[in-house]
């Protein structure tokens, strides 16, 4: 008897060597199938980490490695609930082990969508990863669908409900999506662990160990709650001295500019960039098809910026310069409205000097929020983190947790101003021309603290 599609699975697992979690274990030839498949292969040429590199050397992981871990979390957690917490023992509170299939399908494909330095790409050329990541499970041309359509015909649209958190079984979507999921939590090991930081630990086993199945999604045990407190300050410490470092920022204003510059020249000058960024032609365009996307990656991306150093146009060439030599811009830290104004007077300190300041000047603010909880009065929230109390009711992590209560609802903000390093360099290495009272002009407000204290400036 031929078993079907979806209930195949190997005959020996398939293991691959994690530096994170050791082995991650594949038994199903569906999740072996999509592995394989061309579209999640791609991530292996996108980094996880974009221009973090340039600050830390060793985040050269890529959203391919993440994705396996994510995937490899939510197996260990399926695992969990269907030996311990099963809808067999506890009925609408347990876990339906018929679920599996479709949760670790989306945990694998969740950032299937991705592009090249995907936030940077993404605001300049408008796309969207996650709507990709949609597009790339349910369009008949991938395949990644025809992997999942084996399993039924209704299969890819079910994984790409989870994805859009519009699946009805909210452990499932939880599982993948909330403020403690195996999505979050493989990225802040992986993450810790190839930058060299110690932020991002935290304790997955002990996490693993008090999670808990419920009726509209997933809970931790009362006794695990100083994991989950360990997991929210490592997130928060992560986004401050990682995610947000000032110096990656830098490097991700240069791209920023540099992709927003070429985009601006192709409409005047088509020709220069059809021959040598042929492949982002659509995207100049603003009319692009999945397959366009798909051809994209980190690589690319690198061997355009390197054809562009050659193009006539100085800007776009000197950015690509800076850019691949790693040269970022300086920054220093600012608020308020006084502060703007200076800032007005710098870029056209900048701009007197032959720096445009379209190009060589940008206004940056890091934003996130480490932990939120729920509040009726706003129009979108994150789903709370809800903890088991020895009577079997569920409360709220912030009522119970005086360091998440601290955190709850507080945002870290960093804004900054970047400029081109030379505006401070150039009297330190004794240059003197005609605008030396302009580049002394600008290092004494920076130096002086007219923004801010020196010790801010990145």
């Amino acid at each position: 008897m031929t078993i079907p599609y979806k209930n195949q699975v190997l005959p020996i697992e398939k293991v691959f060597r994690d530096p994170v979690h050791n082995y991650i274990h594949v038994q199903h030839q569906v999740i072996l199938d999509l592995i394989n498949s061309a579209e999640v292969q791609r991530l292996r040429r996108i980094k996880q980490l974009g221009t973090s590199s340039f600050t830390f050397h060793g985040a050269e992981h890529s959203r391919f490695s993440h994705s396996l871990g994510v995937y490899e979390i939510t197996r260990r957690i399926c695992d969990i609930f269907q030996r311990n917490y099963s809808s067999e023992h506890l009925g609408e509170d347990g876990w339906n082990d018929n679920e599996r299939l479709v949760t670790l399908c989306a945990a694998l494909l969740h950032d299937v969508g991705h592009g090249p330095y995907s936030h940077t790409f993404e605001h300049i050329f408008n796309t969207d990863h996650e709507a990709i990541t949609v597009e790339i499970i349910t369009s008949p041309e991938t395949e990644v669908f025809q992997i999942l359509n084996r399993v039924s015909a209704d299969f890819p649209e079910k994984v790409a409900s989870v994805i859009t958190k519009e699946y009805p079984n909210q452990q499932v979507v939880q599982m993948i999506s909330s403020q403690i999921d195996a999505d979050r939590m493989d990225y802040l090991l992986r993450d810790a662990y190839f930058t060299g930081t110690e932020y991002g630990t935290f304790d997955l086993t002990r996490i693993l160990r008090v999670i808990r199945p419920y009726k509209d999604g997933l809970a931790y045990a009362m006794n695990g709650m100083h994991a989950v407190e360990d997991y929210i300050v490592s997130r928060y410490q992560m986004y401050v001295q990682v995610y947000f470092h000032p110096v990656s920022r830098g490097m991700e204003v240069i791209l920023d500019h540099l992709l927003h510059r070429a985009k601006e020249l192709y409409a005047e000058q088509p020709e220069d960039y059809q021959l040598s960024s042929q492949l982002l032609v659509p995207f100049f365009k603003g009319n692009y098809s999945l397959q366009e996307y798909l051809k994209l990656d980190d690589g690319v991306l690198s061997t355009y910026f390197t054809q562009w150093t050659s193009l006539p146009d100085p800007i776009v060439s000197d950015l690509a310069k800076r850019f691949l030599m790693r040269k970022p811009f300086k920054s220093a830290t600012f608020s308020g409205q006084k502060d703007t104004q200076i800032i007005e007077h710098l870029k056209k300190l900048i701009e007197k000097v032959g720096f445009n300041p379209k190009y060589y000047t940008a206004i940056n603010s890091s934003y996130d929020l480490p932990y939120d909880f729920y509040r009726p009065e706003k129009g979108s929230h994150r789903t709370q983190i809800e903890i088991t109390q020895k009577d079997g009711t569920l409360i709220e992590l912030s009522k119970i947790s005086n360091l998440v209560a601290a955190l709850a609802g507080q945002t870290h903000r960093d804004e900054r101003f970047y400029f081109p390093k030379e505006m401070l360099t150039h009297i330190q290495e004794n240059h003197y021309d005609l605008f030396d009272d302009t580049y002394q002009e600008f290092s004494t407000y920076i130096h002086n603290g007219a923004l801010v204290d020196g010790k801010a400036i990145k």
